[in-house]
């Protein structure tokens, strides 16, 4: 083949993890390839249209390559990321895209190819080596399996899972005793083909057509409870814009979804139908609710431009690897809001256990708790041997295909996670590189200190939810628990006095607006606030929230029916107020 490259490390998928990867493996000095599928860089975050990403919402979490990103987009996103009732950021798909490709071409070291599919892997006794695809063939010294549903671990016979485990696996609390009518009908966990909406206004929009396969029975009822204009702005986008990925009677569809593995021709099949099925979804939202709302115009790079590049996957083929990830390990301690740590933790979640089966209640164990006057999540690590096959060298995954069972991977193929996983495989195949040694071989600390003192962003570890990275002692406790792991608090939090270095603060309030009212405590963690002044809100209602350990503090401590003046950002779609400064806080 006449297009032959080399570099030290490869990564084989442009989506959330492999974007991270490729970034960071590049800014430690890697050569690296990386090999996108779509002309768009990010995956979930940005091609598969989900640009209103779920957990890691904290700003204790909000560290790494993650947290890059939230500041990188509140910078450019015209008026900000307070859109929707779903996720605290929202924003254009083609803003996030516009991120990750400035990113990515700022390495000299790092290059990028798009629009190639990986079509063999090769291998030298139990080391991966290369990857051919159709244009050209790539050998690395470490290769990352970055594909949306682990495509790499079919071509290169590396053991993996697809579908449920037995309770008799492990012992997970949720996972079924019997294989039933529910694992067979859906092995994984139901795509979504999001399609974005518009808001035309006075102007009509055009007519969506139907697909061949339209029954309006599937959606009847999708937003009863709810009603329409609460169900619009779930996932509502600046501009007008509306994300269309709807769990209830909405566009999940999961009809046969094994044909994903089954064969290129059957994974078409399966992609056209679940494309068909968001058209019919739209169909019958623009029936339904006028003509106001049609199909957006000009945001993904392709025909029709309303469609994402490709489905939301929530599940693929998992790597049999060296540690496995069960429900145990994401739950919380008995008696505490945390997970137990992994001693080779190299990244953190915390998003709820959510498991989408279309037309199915699938009861979880619980792992929500209140926190900042909302519902949040457990938080939990992810260990680094996750990412390692049992028997196989010179490779690494970094996506949804991590060592993780069918029920834990409801909260670990989160976006904020995955990007987390993706910068942590990068860093430790550029380290490989260094030390010329096997990622099963690389010393985990050596992992985890390099992630702690990236110079261009640090990621926290350890889940500490009074910890935010700009504490002078963020990087002492991180490794305080890293090397005490009895010693970390079962509440999650660390036991100096909160309420001091908070150095962004004055910043904060100079972004935020004033409001003055009165404070109700509704319960222990929920709060309501009336508004007196400016005159322009006078007498509204909202929910107080808040992403800030040391307010989450004070809104506990608050009296009730109390006056009080605070600093933060208004929601008006999901009628709540961001709180980002109370009183003397």
């Amino acid at each position: 083949m006449a297009n032959q490259y080399q570099a030290d490390v490869l990564v084989v998928g442009g989506g959330t993890g492999g974007t991270a990867a490729a970034i960071q493996a590049a800014r430690r000095g890697a050569k690296t390839i990386l090999v996108s599928e779509f002309p768009w860089l990010g995956g979930m975050l940005t091609s598969a249209g989900v640009s209103a990403p779920d957990g890691n919402e904290l700003e204790a979490f909000q560290t790494g390559l993650w947290g890059a990103f939230l500041q990188e987009l509140r910078q450019r996103q015209p008026g900000g990321l307070d859109n929707n009732w779903v996720s605290f950021f929202s924003y254009d798909p083609r803003i996030g895209a516009e991120i990750f490709a400035d990113w990515v071409e700022e390495f000299p070291n790092l290059h990028w190819i798009s629009r190639q599919v990986p079509i063999e892997v090769y291998r030298q006794g139990d080391s991966i080596t290369g990857v051919r695809f159709a244009d050209f063939t790539a050998t690395a010294k470490i290769i990352l399996d970055a594909t949306e549903l682990g495509d790499l671990l079919a071509l290169a016979d590396i053991p993996y899972r697809w579908g449920w485990e037995l309770q008799s696996e492990w012992g997970e609390p949720s996972a079924p005793v019997t294989f039933n009518s529910l694992t067979k009908r859906y092995p994984v966990q139901a795509p979504t083909y999001v399609v974005i909406m518009q808001d035309f206004g006075e102007a009509i929009a055009s007519e969506i057509p139907a697909a061949p396969n339209y029954n309006p029975s599937q959606f009847t009822g999708a937003w009863d409870g709810y009603g329409a204009e609460i169900f619009l702005n779930y996932g509502r986008l600046p501009g007008g814009l509306f994300m269309i990925n709807w769990p209830i009677c909405g566009n999940d569809y999961a009809e046969g979804v094994g044909r994903l593995i089954e064969s290129d021709v059957s994974r078409g099949e399966f992609i056209q139908e679940s494309r068909w099925h968001s058209q019919n979804f739209a169909h019958f939202i623009q029936k339904q609710l006028g003509r106001r709302y049609g199909l957006a115009e000009k945001v993904f790079p392709h025909t029709p431009t309303a469609f994402a590049l490709h489905p939301y996957y929530r599940e693929s083929r998992r790597l049999v690897g060296l540690t496995t990830i069960r429900e145990q390990d994401i739950l919380p301690i008995a008696g505490g809001r945390v997970a137990s740590i992994f001693n080779d933790a190299i990244a953190l979640g915390n998003y709820a256990n959510d498991h989408h089966y279309p037309g199915v209640q699938f009861p979880l164990q619980p792992k929500s708790i209140r926190w900042g006057g909302r519902w949040t999540g457990t938080p939990f690590t992810i260990p680094y041997s996750c990412l390692i096959p049992a028997t196989t060298d010179g490779f690494l995954v970094c996506e949804k295909n991590i060592s993780v069972s069918h029920i834990a991977n409801g909260a670990t193929r989160l976006q904020p996670v995955v990007m987390g996983i993706g910068q942590a495989a990068g860093m430790a195949a550029a380290m490989c590189v260094e030390l010329n040694c096997q990622p099963r071989d690389l010393p985990v600390r050596a992992l985890q200190t390099a992630l702690l003192e990236d110079n261009r962003s640090k990621t926290a570890i350890i889940p500490l939810f009074n910890l935010p990275p700009n504490r002078s002692d963020w990087r002492h406790w991180q490794l305080y628990y890293l090397n005490n792991p009895q010693a970390y608090p079962v509440s999650g939090d660390c036991p100096f006095p909160s309420g001091n270095e908070y150095p962004h603060s004055k910043a904060l309030i100079r972004e935020s607006n004033c409001f003055k009212g009165i404070f109700y405590r509704l319960s222990q963690q929920e709060y309501r606030f009336t508004v007196t002044a400016p005159a322009a809100y006078q007498g509204q209602n909202w929910q107080l929230v808040t992403l800030r350990s040391h307010i989450d503090e004070q809104l506990r401590a608050y009296p009730h029916e109390q006056f009080v003046t605070l600093w933060g950002r208004q929601n008006h779609f999901a009628n709540w107020l961001l709180v980002e400064h109370l009183n003397g806080g």
